[in-house]
């Protein structure tokens, strides 16, 4: 099957069969596999809860976080 002919077909999906198929896609990109990831993912948010849990980490007030990314968007 030709590439644009799978695209026009993928794009007929319903959208959680193309979101599931997005994901695949994804993954097959990775060097790791979605175990290897979430781990990953799970030591990096444990990094950041210590350096708030300690002062290391500077931290924003949800306002003026909210209010620089609208700043971005416009």
């Amino acid at each position: 099957m030709k590439t644009n002919n799978l695209e026009e077909t993928v794009l007929h999906l319903p959208s959680h069969q193309r979101a599931e198929l997005a994901r695949k896609l994804l993954l097959s990109l990775e060097e790791l596999d979605e175990q290897e990831i979430a781990q990953a993912w799970h030591a990096e948010a444990m990094r950041r809860a210590e350096e708030l849990d300690t002062g290391q980490a500077d931290t924003v007030a949800s306002e003026d976080a909210r209010m620089a990314a609208q700043a971005l968007l416009r």
